[in-house]
């Protein structure tokens, strides 16, 4: 499998990253391990998770898929075999459970939040700690038009926030930062703090990309490919609603959509007629549509890593797949006159 540069580092990541999100809710801790076990022999080495895994976020569960990939590593053994990954939660007064409530991106809270993530992970270091969204508040998580808050609600400063970080690296727990649903301007902050100031520079942005959301062209794309830091694309197949699975109101049981609200994003009624368009596509041209919509998001030029997911064996064998799929120009072509039709009806 191909590998990228992570940023302006020495560590290359496989361009397919294995997601972990559902482990501990839709997956047990066996099918989590032989999920890691068929990634790595696929030729995957970049594994991300996150603090609030599993989704929906509970406090009953939180947590558990960190513990899974501990359990993993603590049986397998291996650890340099893999580029681990894992995110601190940003500021949310809907995480009582977390820190009670205290997810603020601070230096008591992004400390606290690592050594429970080691603990869990059962390892001494991350290879990168992003964080998972901004402690002031802008557009993220489903929201286009940025709305501007009061100047006196705006977070822990970026550069407090850093200089944590850069804390953490000098410490040997984490060897490289990054960032999740972040901005341009956010992104653009966060290097210019780190150059004023020595700070560790930030390698990555973990944002959502796909066929129906391509807003990272607008702004991110540039900073990507000008800065080296690349995207590590999340809910590259819009929760799986680019299958074609969902069409009609189907709901096929035990799917995300079927079993969580809070997946609806993407199969909304505006949604539909694009995401019919993107299957017939696919299947005009011999291709599986799961494959073609992660072929795309693959061969994008500001990309470091696509972040797939799946709760069964077989659907994470159509998505390894997919690092096989050439896109030829025809489609590509197909592509961007949709993308004109239907752009980013779902952010």
């Amino acid at each position: 499998m191909r590998r990228n540069r992570l940023g302006r580092t020495d560590i290359e990541v496989s361009t397919l990253c294995l997601g972990t999100m559902t482990w501990g809710e839709q997956n047990s801790e066996a099918e989590a391990h032989a999920q890691l076990d068929r990634a790595l022999d696929a030729g995957i080495n970049f594994i991300d998770t996150a603090e609030l895994y599993p989704v929906p976020p509970r406090a009953e569960t939180q947590g558990r898929t960190e513990a899974y990939i501990g359990s993993w590593l603590a049986t397998r053994g291996g650890r340099d075999r893999i580029v681990l990954a894992t995110k601190v939660c940003g500021r949310a007064d809907w995480l009582d459970h977390i820190r009670g409530g205290n997810t603020r991106l601070d230096r008591t809270n992004i400390s606290a939040a690592l050594d429970a993530s080691l603990a869990r992970l059962q390892t001494d270091y991350v290879d990168l700690y992003q964080l998972h969204w901004p402690d002031r508040k802008t557009n993220f998580f489903g929201q286009l038009g940025y709305i501007h808050a009061d100047e006196e609600d705006q977070g822990a400063p970026i550069e407090e926030t850093l200089s944590v970080l850069g804390d953490l690296v000098r410490s040997g727990k984490v060897r490289h930062v990054g960032l999740s649903n972040e901005t341009p301007w956010g992104v653009a902050r966060f290097l210019a703090a780190a150059e004023a100031a020595g700070l560790p520079r930030v390698v990555s942005v973990q944002n959502p990309y796909n066929l129906l959301n391509r807003s990272f062209e607008v702004g991110l794309a540039e900073i990507a490919h000008r800065e080296q830091v690349g995207l590590l694309a999340y809910s590259p197949m819009a929760f799986g609603v680019l299958s074609g699975k969902y069409l009609d109101g189907a709901r096929p049981a035990g799917a995300r959509v079927t079993l969580f609200e809070r997946f609806s994003r993407y199969t909304g009624p505006e949604a539909e007629p694009a995401v019919r368009a993107y299957v017939e596509l696919a299947r005009d041209h011999g291709l599986s549509p799961a494959q073609m919509a992660l072929a795309f998001v693959t061969s994008r030029p500001f990309l470091t890593a696509n972040i797939i997911g799946a709760t069964s064996l077989e659907q994470l064998e159509e998505n390894l797949g997919s690092a096989e799929v050439t896109l030829g120009d025809d489609v590509i072509e197909a592509i961007e006159a949709l993308q004109w039709r239907y752009s980013n009806l779902c952010p």
